[in-house]
């Protein structure tokens, strides 16, 4: 079913309030927005069971898709040699959110459903759907540890990669977390964020309501600047900057860059219960080393500020 469809108290319920991508609000807002859709590619398939007092017990995102586009995990290899060998790769099923490599639940059960094994079911519910869509293979993306070992002992093929994930171990200042670095590192780091200063930028961190429209028109801009750049497709619509940041303003952390007054660049996190999400990020100009300030410093200084232990990157 499409998110809309659900009920947004109860499948928070299931989520709860620790990781933002899997609350109602976010996968709404791709949805709504036209990013996440049957015509991008991404056909939702969300599996709801219901408890014995009929409200929802457990719930997973699910997505039919018709290709491995923004998933930031690669499977062309074995899409390529399934094509080969004569089979149909495509659809498959992810369990995932769009557009977002960040760690976190993928199936979500409220804290107090009793009586059955609710993630068994959930994975029973995901191979049903995978015979009855017919497709090549079931695919969970960025789960916790915790839900990637169940996996496997359900009989997934597990796999693994890598990100970096920075730690607050109970730092008060961003002196703190550099003191504890060799002095090689501490000196690069000093001089890096030196140099965005003395090229006449300023950056600014707004929060909530702080964030406007207009805000949302230049970093939209920058965003869609930099993807054409890079990669070429950019997956998240206007609109659902607007959306996102209306229905979860309290959770949007933006920081914006200027130079000479004027704004250049700027980076999204989202703010879960422990964690600053980096999500996206976009230039109008280059700058050396803004990039690592913007998505890198600016969280880091962010997340000891307001006591967060870890920033995800992404």
């Amino acid at each position: 079913s499409a998110i809309n469809e659900v009920s947004a108290n109860q499948w928070d319920a299931c989520a709860g309030s620790t990781n933002p991508f899997v609350q109602h609000a976010f996968l709404n807002a791709l949805e709504e927005s036209g990013s996440v859709s049957a015509e991008t590619g991404w056909l939702p398939q969300h599996v709801i069971i219901n408890g014995d007092d009929g409200s929802i017990s457990a719930c997973m995102p699910l997505y039919l898709k018709s290709h491995s586009y923004g998933e930031y995990i690669f499977d062309w290899g074995w899409a390529d040699a399934y094509q080969r060998a004569g089979g149909n790769y495509y659809p498959k099923l992810q369990a995932a959110i769009p557009f977002t490599p960040a760690t976190g639940p993928r199936m979500l059960v409220r804290e107090d459903a009793t009586g059955n094994d609710y993630y068994g079911l959930l994975i029973a519910a995901m191979v049903q759907l995978s015979s009855q869509h017919k497709v090549s293979s079931v695919h969970v993306t960025f789960p916790n540890a915790e839900q990637w070992e169940m996996m496997g002992k359900a009989g997934f093929l597990l796999r693994t990669s890598k990100q970096f994930h920075w730690e607050n171990r109970g730092y008060d200042t961003f002196d703190d977390f550099l003191a504890e670095l060799n002095s090689r590192k501490r000196k690069a780091i000093k001089k890096e964020r030196r140099q965005v200063i003395d090229q006449g930028i300023t950056l600014h961190t707004l929060t909530g309501h702080e964030i406007t429209e207009e805000h949302w028109d230049a970093f939209y801009d920058y965003y869609v600047d930099t993807i054409n750049r890079k990669w070429g497709q950019s997956y998240l619509t206007r609109e659902f900057f607007s959306i996102m940041g209306e229905s979860m303003s309290d959770l949007a952390v933006l920081i914006l860059a200027e130079h000479e007054g004027k704004r250049v660049a700027g980076a999204l996190n989202l703010r879960g219960a422990d964690t600053l999400f980096g999500r996206n990020w976009g230039c109008a100009e280059d700058f050396k080393f803004l990039h690592f300030e913007a998505c890198y410093y600016q969280a880091i200084d962010f997340a000891i500020h307001h006591k967060l232990r870890w920033v995800e990157a992404g």
